[in-house]
């Protein structure tokens, strides 16, 4: 009996060790680690084309994370993260791009690619198939509008090339009295409604995309991957986010972009930008022998930029005698529409066309940006408008 009892408690014993072994091997082992897997497979380009896997929606120009190259059209990047993120998959020396919003989880990208005859040999992709990311799928969702607006675009554009080009023309050649007959036509009046038209439907839905995700980092990826630059008119934006969407990757990208490190007491850099009429000017050439200039960043459609205008004729009439000058940046991708606005703000001072380098070269990521200049290159102060512009340059250039 004592035997059957020993056997018994030393079967319970060791049923007890077992489980408490196991218990602990749950307790201690490490949990799978999260990570993505995009593979791709895309036909039509060379064997050993660079691929490389570029962060976007940043507004930055950002370094690869990973790069490899195709071998038999396949290529594979793998990594971890903490949210969704958005890419570029570049190909070749960023001759083409497929986009797509990465989580962890393993994604397939699927693509036909052809490589154009003109110059540059820009590679162009069709069939595009991303499989894999339920963040994909609502990135592609919630970003179908644009399809729309595509073809509203083209819609309204039909018929104009003739009467653009003539209105180009007289701009570049500064003729006034061409282009005001060219903006009575009834043509051109229709078209400007159009536009407007179009251009408010834009916001509409753009704003729209925003407030829908307040709550969570789509929000403020939304913010960052629909506007280029930001103007003090977006920050009502960014306050209705959730703190959740605020202290996300895209939330704090965000944040630095609409509120910019100041870069008052650097020096800045001398450079050459071209005018309207495509003639290089050296920022040392304009600004030699005066005592204090005001780079001025700004763009045709921005409204906050085209409202300060008329305060920064005034300051130029006032000062200009004094040694004050004003150098005018337009960071406008369009270049007609940078022409354009010229022609009807009739500003007399020196307006260029930014490259890309100089607005990142002042760490503009909103605008208008101010940065007025001592004789010495060294920035005095920023983002000076109206009348802070006005008492600033009374302190500065007493008679």
């Amino acid at each position: 009996m004592n035997t059957i009892k020993y056997k018994i408690t030393a079967l319970c014993i060791c049923l007890l060790m077992v489980s408490n072994t196991q218990a602990q091997k749950k307790k201690t082992a490490a949990p799978a680690a999260a990570s993505y897997t995009i593979e791709g497979n895309v036909t039509g380009l060379e064997e050993g084309t660079t691929v490389k896997l570029i962060p976007g929606g940043t507004h930055s120009s950002e370094l690869p994370v990973a790069e490899t190259t195709l071998k038999d059209g396949k290529f594979t990047f793998t990594g971890k993260l903490k949210e969704p993120r958005f890419f570029y998959i570049i190909f070749g020396k960023n001759k083409g791009n497929i986009s797509v919003m990465a989580e962890n989880s393993k994604i397939k990208i699927t693509a036909s690619g052809s490589v154009s005859n003109d110059e540059g040999q820009y590679i162009k992709f069709k069939d595009i198939a991303v499989t894999g990311s339920k963040s994909h799928d609502y990135y592609v969702k919630e970003t179908a509008f644009k399809a729309e607006l595509d073809k509203d675009y083209a819609a309204y554009h039909v018929g104009i090339d003739e009467l653009s080009n003539k209105v180009g023309k007289a701009r570049k050649e500064g003729n006034k009295k061409a282009l005001d007959s060219l903006y009575g036509t009834e043509q051109w009046k229709v078209f400007e409604a159009k536009e407007k038209a179009f251009f408010t439907k834009v916001e509409k839905t753009t704003l729209d995309l925003i407030a829908k995700h307040k709550e969570t980092w789509w929000g403020p990826f939304f913010m960052m991957t629909n506007y280029s630059y930001f103007t003090p008119e977006q920050k009502p934006l960014y306050d209705q986010f959730s703190e959740t969407a605020k202290k996300s990757y895209y939330g704090q990208i965000l944040d630095k972009d609409l509120n910019p490190k100041s870069l008052i007491g650097t020096s800045i850099a001398n450079f050459s930008l071209k005018d309207k009429d495509g003639k290089p000017y050296a920022a040392k050439d304009i600004t030699a022998g005066k005592k204090y200039i005001l780079v001025d960043f700004w763009a045709s459609w921005c409204g906050p930029c085209r409202k300060e205008i008329p305060n920064l004729k005034t300051a130029y009439s006032e000062y200009s005698g004094k040694g004050f000058e004003i150098l005018s940046i337009s960071i406008d991708k369009d270049e007609k529409a940078w022409q354009k606005a010229l022609g009807q703000e009739n500003m007399q001072w020196h307006n260029l066309l930014d490259d890309d380098k100089v607005s990142k070269s002042f760490n503009v990521k909103a605008i208008p940006a101010t940065y007025l200049v001592d004789s010495k290159g060294v920035i005095i102060s920023d983002n000076l408008r109206g009348a802070e512009l006005e008492a600033k340059l009374k302190e500065l250039l007493k008679s």
